[in-house]
């Protein structure tokens, strides 16, 4: 009898130690993609902010650029390299994402944003950014277009229509893109609801509009791409 019972008990280790890596795995494989998503919002936030308070020879736009298209070549085999809440919203709305996935990229995003924000206040000795926020539709509408252009090329990368060593580079140039469009329409060309609240410029319009551009620009990309 003791001996039936040992093997029944050897038996269902053999069956559920498999079992248990594979769960182990994969928890541990969702917690490197938030992570990679918080640490990313997070440096991108940090240079934006100490970039708009130190004179410096790169301006903000083309050090974010920067920081964006070096953390895509680093996470893009493990989150993807979004670090952007109207990116993630973006490629949700054309199915390449789940909705919890989503849901916890976006509460990462925003934690590393955060954390950023806490850290630049105590480098600046208690100062923030005192970046000018106006909530006006015209400044909606610059958010929107930039992140329209940046979504749409972002999903041509998604869609598998580049080169794969080339997509930090094409990124970067897309982002540009969208920022030099709503900077020139009047909008602080920040195109992300995160780093808006990191320095100081979150509002209505530049938490929906970015949403609601990247919803825009992937959707047209995947209607021409049928």
């Amino acid at each position: 009898s003791f001996s039936f019972r040992s093997k029944k008990v050897r038996a269902k280790c053999i069956i559920t130690a498999p079992t248990w890596f594979i769960f182990i795995n994969c928890y541990d494989l969702c917690m490197k993609k938030y992570i990679a998503e918080a640490f990313g919002t997070f440096v991108l936030t940090l240079v934006v902010a100490l970039s708009l308070v130190n004179s410096f020879p790169i301006s903000t736009p083309i050090l974010a650029v920067l920081t964006v298209g070096l953390f895509v070549y680093a996470f893009w085999h493990i989150s993807g390299g979004h670090i952007n809440p109207a990116v993630t919203v973006g490629l949700w709305s054309i199915n390449k994402i789940n909705n919890n996935e989503a849901l916890k990229y976006i509460i990462a995003q925003f934690l590393g944003a955060g954390v950023a924000c806490y850290v630049f206040y105590l480098i600046n000795n208690g100062a923030d950014v005192s970046l000018v926020s106006n909530n006006s539709f015209a400044v909606g509408f610059a958010e929107l277009l930039g992140m329209l252009f940046y979504g749409f090329f972002i999903a041509a990368i998604v869609y598998g229509k580049t080169p794969n060593h080339f997509h930090g580079l094409l990124i970067a140039g897309a982002l540009l893109l969208g920022i030099a469009v709503s900077s020139l329409l009047g909008s602080n060309g920040l195109i992300n609801p995160a780093v808006a609240l990191g320095v100081g410029s979150f509002n209505m319009m530049y938490l929906l509009s970015p949403l609601i551009g990247s919803i825009l620009g992937m959707q047209l990309y995947k209607y021409l791409d049928n």
